[in-house]
């Protein structure tokens, strides 16, 4: 009886999850759309367009929206208002929703080329609607403020939720925020939200709402972007066994040149592959969309075909700068930068523990930004192409580099902060006193516990594995394996400090002497990495860059970024 009293409670309590949701989703959808929607419908109004499409085709409008999809590109025209952002808040749907290509004589990709659709006022979505109020439209600096709100509060809570539902904690700090916004953009809006809170769950349509605010578009953009990637990887490998072919010569040097430029990508393999699980589970809940999975899956089977792993210990890296910031963190690096990453954009984000603050610039130490932190990050990873996580002292937190905005902060019981923290299979993992905690980074709660006999310190997630060093000083790389669920260990010639992936799944670890050891796949076999040899220390960071296709060394008092040969 007491167990079918506590499954009660619990179905009774998933329900009023989702029905939560629902409310919120309602509100979002049925309120919140229409507002903006309306609000572009008045600056078209006040600028004296007829249609929206009109609005659109204006050269003004066209072009601030076609450098927020299109970057690195200069218009043949109004050269001095060119923008190029590391972020592109305009997704492939939504740009294809606003305009289409057009012939015409320009020899540039550019504004130029495209014209409006024939597009209605209730065509764009919430998200399309922020995009275009707060980059197009004349607004008071209090409306922006709210949509920017608005907008940040639809991504935290719905466009990422694929449980579609909310906690009784969560709505209580979400409901009063989304009608305090609701209202001070239409007063008038009272009435209808306390009817929609009130609202019973309906079932079919919280799973429509859903499926609407579910942005697995921008999963679309980061699996064309890493199906991107692999092409030009092929392409290259054509084009050199091409001429190579047309070459009567062939010597040794050739061959060496053919293995290091045929270079298939295990990890671009499982990223996409598991993006594709993704897509499959949207679309098993009734979500549609634009991508064709059999072509993902051709693409992933022509990946795999071209697979050849690299020789472990030759070069594969040339180095292209150098980047010193020492006019902004100071001539201390070795206890002022603690970690860095480099994002999908090239972006790079570094962790500023005595500065107690995020540095954001680009790989060319270009438009430096920054974030405060009090908590003092420590460790830092890139969840998505605009969020990173950092370990502080007391808990984790979720930082919006675009728009350095904190997201959250997560508590964990028992966390290591000054150990590692890295991503694997859509989660976050930290390290613990002798074991891994596995969170879920929506909920912020522990989904997994992974014990062992060591006390883990950096961390690496690849694939189906979980790379750790060990806080005692010895030489022992470990790694926990999903697919056998047992941990393992490689012993180097010096104590790891910072591990990363390569294309072909391989390892680079650096380790506290100075050296970096190229690991296989299998992580029985390694040999040192010649070009990289530095002076021993304690703070350095090597990181690679799938899409970007570069390396980052954070030695002592500079950053080094090498480009894949």
């Amino acid at each position: 009886m007491t167990d079918l009293l506590s499954l009660f409670i619990q179905i009774r309590m998933d329900r009023e999850d989702r029905r939560r949701y629902f409310v919120v989703g309602s509100v979002i959808i049925e309120v919140v759309t229409p507002i903006l929607q309306q609000r572009i419908k008045d600056d078209q109004s006040f600028r004296a367009f007829g249609t929206l499409q009109d609005y659109l085709n204006n050269s003004q409008i066209k072009h601030i929206l076609f450098h927020l999809r299109h970057n690195n590109v200069w218009c043949c025209n109004d050269t001095n208002n060119c923008v190029h952002i590391g972020s592109l808040p305009l997704n492939y749907r939504q740009w294809n929703t606003l305009y289409s290509k057009t012939p015409g004589p320009c020899p540039h990709n550019c504004h130029c080329k495209y014209t409006a659709n024939a597009v209605e006022l209730n065509d764009p979505d919430i998200s399309l609607c922020c995009v275009i109020l707060l980059n197009c439209c004349n607004l008071t600096s209090n409306e922006y403020n709210t949509i920017q709100n608005l907008r940040q509060m639809k991504n935290n809570f719905l466009s990422h939720n694929t449980e579609g539902a909310i906690t009784a904690d969560e709505y209580k700090s979400v409901w009063p925020d989304l009608t305090a916004y609701v209202l001070q953009l239409d007063y008038t809006k009272e009435d209808i939200l306390i009817r929609i809170e009130n609202r019973p769950l309906d079932e079919a349509l919280c799973h429509k709402y859903n499926a609407i605010l579910l942005d697995i578009h921008q999963k679309l953009d980061e699996i064309g972007a890493s199906i991107q990637g692999v092409d030009e990887t092929i392409q290259r490998i054509d084009t050199t066994t091409n001429a190579i072919c047309r070459t009567v010569q062939r010597n040794e040097t050739a061959v060496n040149r053919i293995d290091q430029t045929v270079t298939g990508t295990n990890t671009a393999v499982m990223g996409i592959q598991a993006t594709m699980e993704e897509l499959l589970y949207y679309a098993k809940r009734g979500i549609t969309c634009q991508c064709s999975i059999d072509k993902c899956q051709q693409q992933v089977k022509q990946v795999k075909e071209s697979i050849k792993p690299y020789k472990l210990g030759h070069s594969i890296f040339t180095q292209h700068h150098e980047i010193y910031l020492t006019s902004v963190v100071g001539d201390d690096w070795s206890s002022g930068v603690t970690d860095i990453v480099m994002m999908d954009d090239g972006r790079l984000v570094m962790c500023l523990h005595e500065q107690r603050g995020l540095l954001i610039c680009n790989t060319d130490g270009s438009q430096v930004d920054s974030i405060y932190e009090q908590g003092r990050p420590f460790r830092v990873t890139a969840v998505n192409n605009s969020t990173v996580a950092v370990t502080l002292s007391l808990c984790i937190g979720m930082y919006d580099i675009h728009n350095k905005l904190k997201l959250k902060s997560i508590k964990v019981p028992g966390l290591y902060w000054v150990g590692g923290i890295t991503t694997i299979h859509n989660k976050l993992v930290v390290s613990g006193e002798n074991c891994l905690h596995i969170i879920d980074h929506q909920t912020g709660e522990v989904v997994q516990t992974i014990h062992n006999e060591h006390y883990p310190g950096r961390l690496h997630g690849s694939g189906d594995r979980l790379f750790y060093s060990d806080r005692c000083n010895n030489n022992k790389l470990h790694w926990y394996s999903y697919t056998d669920d047992r941990h393992h260990t490689l012993t180097l010639p010096s104590k790891p400090l910072s591990m990363t992936t390569l294309q072909d799944g391989s390892l680079y670890v650096l380790c506290i002497d100075g050296s970096v050891q190229h690991v296989s796949v299998d992580g029985k076999q390694y040999k040192p990495v010649k070009t990289f040899q530095s002076t021993p220390g304690l703070h350095y960071v090597i990181h690679y860059n799938l899409i970007q296709r570069k390396l980052v060394f954070l030695d002592n008092k500079l950053i080094k970024i090498f480009n894949e040969l």
